[in-house]
């Protein structure tokens, strides 16, 4: 007598990866602020590369660029508020 078949375990999900590129709360270009991450120096930076805008955070080990656009996106508004 052989042993049953034992069913098949259900593939594995990779983890969603996080979008590093976003669109610009000046220009309004999607797909045009590109975040970058020093974690040598503790600093998080957000540019446009269209109309040349630049946003510069600390950011911690478990920051990513989402973060630092979030940041922005937050400052933008404080800043609209204020005047």
């Amino acid at each position: 007598m052989g042993k049953r078949k034992s069913a098949k375990a259900p593939p594995k999900r990779g983890a969603e990866k996080l979008a590093t590129v976003f669109s610009c709360p000046f220009c309004n270009h999607d797909n045009s602020v590109e975040c970058r991450m020093d974690r040598k120096n503790q600093i998080g930076e957000a540019s446009c590369r269209i109309c040349q805008e630049k946003f510069s955070t600390s950011i911690d080990a478990l920051s990513d660029p989402i973060d630092v656009y979030s940041d922005w996106i937050d400052e933008c508004e404080r800043a609209n508020n204020v005047a």
